[in-house]
């Protein structure tokens, strides 16, 4: 009797090229599944928007009152018992969302990319415009969870990344510029540190390097660790870099240089030899020019404006806390709307 063998494929029998062709598979049903997501996501947000709409519109025509939304919401839920978000708080959300975005033509298209949770908290903790329009893009650009966008508000990132220091204007191409100097920033947060009053330098380094994924994450969250005191080796002399990234956006070599104390003009210029070393030794060749972030316990920025003026290499100049401090004011600091919304454009 002749039999038929049921049993799976043995992987002898599979072709050489058959786990490349798993992956591929695997990745076009992962970017279906992804896009999926971003369509149903951006019709639940255009739902809400058309009911905040109408809300408000037969509000401001009839003068209705605060009970029609009550009796929306219990008519909604009876209506359509396993869907959820037709709270009276929900619904009252979508009112505002939609008389808060209505006319701003830039944010509009924006609020559709982001989950409606995290467009809640950027709705109730920015007020500016511009500054909305940063953590949506952020958001959309790096994929911020809920907790990491409120974690960015409170650290004020989009002002921190509006001040940074660079001479990336000046010495990178315009398709890496705008990534490049929100890549940076003025001020970086370490919180996390447990450390006394009075540190060195290479306490410091191994403190970070000791909760590394805490720094990375205070770092902007698209850096990978390549290696701490990284050796360097030009005309047989050894040099080594106190911290050395990738920054996966940029696809570039981030050299980090620590100081715990104030800024020296001189430290553009040990920054300066240290890129072109990377440049030459150890960057690949699909990779961009490498980038130096020199990071001090304090600043003058004039200075740091005089260090940068000719500085051939990308250096950004920043500082550091370890310790939460209460929120500076920075929002008079912060350059002309017409820069910044510039600067968003190419997120």
């Amino acid at each position: 009797m002749k039999t038929t063998d049921k049993s799976p494929t043995n992987a002898l029998d599979r072709p050489q090229d058959y786990p490349r062709l798993l992956s591929e598979i695997k990745e076009r049903i992962r970017c279906a599944q992804y896009q999926a997501l971003k369509a149903v996501n951006k019709e639940l947000i255009g739902l809400y928007w058309d009911i905040g709409r109408m809300i408000a519109e037969r509000q401001e025509k009839s003068g209705w009152g605060r009970s029609v939304v009550e009796n929306l919401s219990s008519d909604l839920r009876q209506e359509f018992p396993g869907v959820a978000g037709f709270s009276v708080q929900n619904l009252w959300y979508m009112r505002q969302f939609y008389l808060e975005y209505n006319g701003h033509e830039k944010l509009q298209p924006l609020v559709g990319e982001i989950a409606w949770t995290h467009n809640l908290v950027i709705m109730g903790k920015c007020k500016d415009p511009l500054e909305r329009e940063f953590y949506l893009r952020m958001t959309r650009k790096f994929g911020w969870s809920k907790n990491v966008l409120i974690h960015q508000i409170d650290n004020q990132s989009y002002e921190k990344a509006m001040l940074g220091q660079t001479n990336f204007d000046k010495v990178l191409t315009p398709e890496l510029r705008a990534q490049a100097k929100l890549a940076v920033k003025d001020e970086y947060t370490f919180d996390f540190l447990e450390l006394g009053e009075e540190y060195g330098e290479r306490e410091l380094e191994r403190a970070l390097i000791a909760r590394i994924e805490d720094f990375l994450r205070a770092m902007g969250g698209m850096f990978a660790f390549m290696g701490s005191q990284y050796r360097l080796e030009v005309d047989g002399k050894e040099f080594f870099i106190d911290l050395l990234l990738f920054h996966r956006r940029l696809r570039c070599l981030v050299a980090i240089e620590l100081k715990v104390g104030e800024f020296l003009p001189e430290f553009v210029g040990k920054m300066q030899f240290y890129l072109a070393a990377l440049d030459r030794q150890v960057r690949q060749d699909d990779e961009n020019p490498s980038i130096g972030i020199i990071l001090c316990k304090e600043k003058s920025r004039t200075i740091v404006e005089y260090a940068l003026h000719n500085a051939s290499k990308p250096i950004g100049v920043a500082t550091y806390e370890t310790t939460r401090t209460l929120p500076k004011a920075l929002k008079g600091q912060l350059p002309s709307p017409q820069d910044i919304a510039h600067l968003l454009e190419d997120l």
